[in-house]
Order: structure tokens, then sequence, then C-alpha cells
């Protein structure tokens, strides 16, 4: 029986959580070095994972991070050969791998067993994403405890679930309601809910999967959340009397050296931060915006999942030239046509690539581009963002404000949050349905970037957020920020857990 302690994380298949999960792996490495953390998933993720760590820098060489491969056969579940996250999967295609997912139970089952018979005894608890809270089973069964992670916000994470638990617009004809775990005077609206979820009624593929996995996660231990205390006050104080569990705040899940001041070493962040290959080199971008003028700059993505209409990219395009401000914009081609496949002029207005060349105005980046080192520099002045919540947190720990173009999951609550509660954003337009015209997005950028008026107060906003990040990670002996206090109090937590057995 070993004396170090054995944790299990379960993340789900998909970029935007693997890279938290590893992230969470470290920071409790950083904080105990007790543990041994084996992460379980199926094994072209773990690929992509080992890849992320050993191109990190921070990570210790001797870290106790394991990984482990679970079977995993995409073409038995109808998808793609070799579909194993939702990289470039079609829209139509994520619900086959959220059913596939479940196929990974038996797998994790015989993994916890393994470490018994290895170890004597069970892992100290099993940390599993939202979306398989069929975990919870495996954790009661090998009697061990399960802890949810979520890798969003507070205020999303609970509007997302209350509406999937609840489908509160089913039992109404207005397009505005109410949702159970929110005050009555806040109100959602049916243009803020993905297609999938305003069609659903309990019986179909997404409610018979969302409400199962949703509903277990209520029976965890405890929660995680890749937040800040004092940046969601009203969303953790509301998630918290909604799950009746505890939850630990331990965001932002980002790499360290973004959250320090300094500009030196920073060239590369981004790219192991995302394990993808730059669709332009990082310096090439870094010293464009050596050109431009500080805060002058807005910054164009819609993540790695999303793109946007045909007609709403025109559009788009001719709203930024007309606004005469310049911009970095990652593009791909739109929806209905193969995201991976090349981009044709015809999707932008004629010679549109050409003049923001030569005018050094634009820079359009194909398909992915150095996020992290374009929103900390100096000159970037707003994010034209879906408002995933990686994003999200990646922007505000620069003080970037944000224009919002929500497009999945719980981008919208994230976005109506960033509106309503923090105040450091405007909202475009909603998915690819949404209706957009270029003198809106002129107005819109104009609006942003304006050194008065609304642009200054959202700037003001986002540098008080900036700080409020900066100092939940703080570190020090004397002071711990929050975030710091979360995770040692989530690991004295399950530790105490352990001896009471």
């Amino acid at each position: 029986m070993g004396s170090q302690e054995h944790i299990v994380m379960l993340p789900y298949m998909a970029h935007g959580h693997l890279i938290p999960f590893l992230a969470l792996a470290r920071q409790i490495q950083q904080r105990s070095t007790g543990f041994t953390i084996t992460i379980a998933n199926t094994s072209l993720n773990i690929q992509y994972l080992r890849s992320a760590l050993s191109t990190d820098s921070s990570s210790p060489p001797n870290s106790n991070i394991r990984f482990a491969e679970l079977p995993f056969c995409s073409s038995a579940h109808d998808l793609p050969p070799n579909t194993e996250n939702t990289e470039n999967l079609p829209l139509n295609k994520m619900i086959n791998l959220f059913h596939a997912s479940t196929s990974l139970k038996d797998p994790l089952l015989r993994l916890v067993q393994d470490i018994m018979d290895r170890e004597g005894r069970p892992p100290l608890c099993i940390i599993s994403d939202v979306f398989f809270g069929w975990a919870v089973d495996v954790a009661k069964s090998v009697g061990t405890v399960n802890i949810t992670f979520t890798t969003g916000g507070a205020y999303g994470t609970l509007a997302f679930s209350s509406l999937w638990l609840n489908l509160p617009h089913r039992s109404t004809d207005s397009d505005e309601f109410t949702l159970p775990g929110f005050p009555e005077n806040i109100r959602f609206h049916r243009s803020q809910m993905h297609r999938y979820l305003r069609d659903a009624d309990g019986t179909d593929m997404w409610s018979r999967f969302m409400q199962r996995q949703i509903s277990h996660c209520l029976e965890s231990y405890g929660c995680l959340c890749n937040s800040v205390e004092e940046i969601e006050p009203l969303g953790l104080d509301l998630l918290r009397k909604y799950l009746r569990l505890p939850v630990w705040t331990i965001g932002p899940l980002l790499p360290l050296e973004v959250l320090k001041d300094s500009s030196s070493s920073r060239s590369s962040i981004s790219r192991q931060h995302a394990g993808k290959e730059p669709g332009l080199a990082p310096g090439r971008c870094l010293e464009w915006l050596d050109l431009q003028s500080p805060d002058s700059v807005i910054y164009i993505s819609f993540g790695s999942q999303n793109t946007i209409g045909e007609s709403q990219m025109m559009e788009l395009a001719i709203g930024l030239e007309n606004s005469g401000k310049s911009f970095i914009w990652v593009i791909r081609p739109p929806f209905g046509f193969d995201m991976k496949g090349e981009f044709r002029e015809e999707w932008l207005p004629d010679g549109f690539e050409e003049r923001m060349r030569e005018s050094k105005r634009g820079l359009l980046v194909r398909n992915w581009a150095p996020q992290l080192d374009i929103l900390s520099h100096k000159s970037t002045g707003g994010f034209l963002s879906h408002c995933g919540w990686n994003s999200v947190l990646e922007s505000l720990s620069q003080g970037v404000p944000i224009i919002g173009w929500p497009m999945a999951a719980e981008q919208a609550y994230n976005s109506k949050m960033l509106m309503e509660e923090m105040g450091v954003s405007v909202e475009l337009t909603r998915g690819i349905e949404g209706m957009i015209e270029g003198k809106e997005v002129k107005r819109v950028i104009e609006l942003v970037l304006d050194k008065a008026g609304k642009g200054e107060e959202m700037r003001k906003r986002a540098a008080e957020v900036k700080m409020h990040i900066r100092s939940a990670i703080r570190d020090e002996r004397e002071e711990k920020g929050s975030s710091m206090k979360a995770v040692d109090d989530f690991i004295r937590n399950i530790l105490c857990k352990r001896q009471e057995k």
C-alpha cells in the first residue's frame, strides 16, 4: 500500500474540457506533492494531453501526473472513424458523441479496480466532468467520492443545468421566462437557447442525455468550478443554493505566466496552452500588433468549434472595413462548409483581404491564432468572442472587454452575465441564425473601442475583474488568494473524508 493518495480524473472529450482538467491536475500537484493523479480518457485525447503536458515549461519534470487510455470505438456509435472528441465533428453528430461517452463507464470501473488491487484501497476521489454524471455510480460502487468539475463559470453552469433539467420554455408561450435557481427579476429568452434545447421535450436524445447526467451530478460530494469567487458573486451564491453542495472556486485555470504582468518570455504561451499549430507564425501576429496603438485592435475568434454563416461573414467584413479600426480575425470556412477545408475569397467582399493587407489594418489568420499572446498585447482593445468560458477568462485576465456573439452550450448565459452582472461586454448577435448588418458591426466596434462613454466604462470594469483574477491566485504565505485557499480547502476536505472511513 503506497503512501501516495490517488486521484482519478475524467474530462469530457473536447479540447475546452481536456486542457482545464490538465491545468487542474497541475494545480493540485503544486499545492500538495502527496498525490498521484491519473487522467483517464480515450487514446487520441490522451495523446493530445501528453503533448500538451510535454510542451509545458511550468510543469515539474517528475510530476506524478499519469495517463490511462480507456478503450473506445467511435464507429460502434454511428460516428466517423477515429472520432474521439468534438474537434471537426458536425453539430448533428455531437449528440452521438455524448451518448457514446457513456460507454466509458465500464472501462473506468476496471481502471479504478486495478488501482485498488495495486494500492489496497480505492482512489481518494474521482473528479469527473459535468457531462459524466454516471461517474457518481462508479465512485459509490468502489467506496470513494465523486467530485464534479465544471469547466464553465458558475452562472453559465447553473443556467445550462437548470434549463435542461426544467425545460421552462415548454410551459409558456412567451419568448421570455424565469428559470428555477434564479431570482424572478432575471429573465431568459428563447433566442438564448441552442436549437437542440429549444426543441427539447424531455424525450429526445439531447434531453435524455443531459437530464440523466446533470441530475446524477447533484449526487456528487462537491463541485469544483473554474471561476473566481470575487468575479461571480451572484452566480456562485445561486449555484451553491441550487446544488446544495460545497462549491470550490479554483480558477482561472490558465498558464501562470499570462497572469503575471511581464512581457518577456511571452512568445509561445498560446501554443503550449492549446497544443495546436498556428495558421500564422505567432511572431507575425505580435510584430503586426507592435505597429498598432494601445487599445486600438479588435481581436475576432469564435473558438475551435464554431464558425459563422456565409452572409454573417460578409456583413462582419463590411462592418470591420467601414469602422476603419484595426483587427485580427481568425477565419475559417462558414457554416455548412468543411471547417478544415480551403478558405475561399468569395466568402469575403471583393479584394477585402488585399486591401486589409496593403493598409496594414487587418490581419486574417486561417484556422488558429495565438490567442493568449494577442489578448495580452497592449494594442488589443476588444475581443469579439463566442463567449466560451476559457476565452472569457483569457480575455478578462488581461482586462480586455468583450463583444459577445454566443454560439452554443452555455455561451449565451455567459454573455448575459458579462453584460448584466459584470458590465464588461455588449452583445452583437446570437448563433448562426442571428441577424447582423455591417452598420451594426461598425457601431458596436466603435462603441467598445471608444476612449469615452460606454467603451471607457467597460474597460474600467474589465480592469477591475483583471485585478480580482490576479489577486485570487496570489500565493504568499501571509496572504493567499481566494482560489489558492479554495484548492487547499478542497484537498483538506477530501483527505478528512478519507479519514472518516
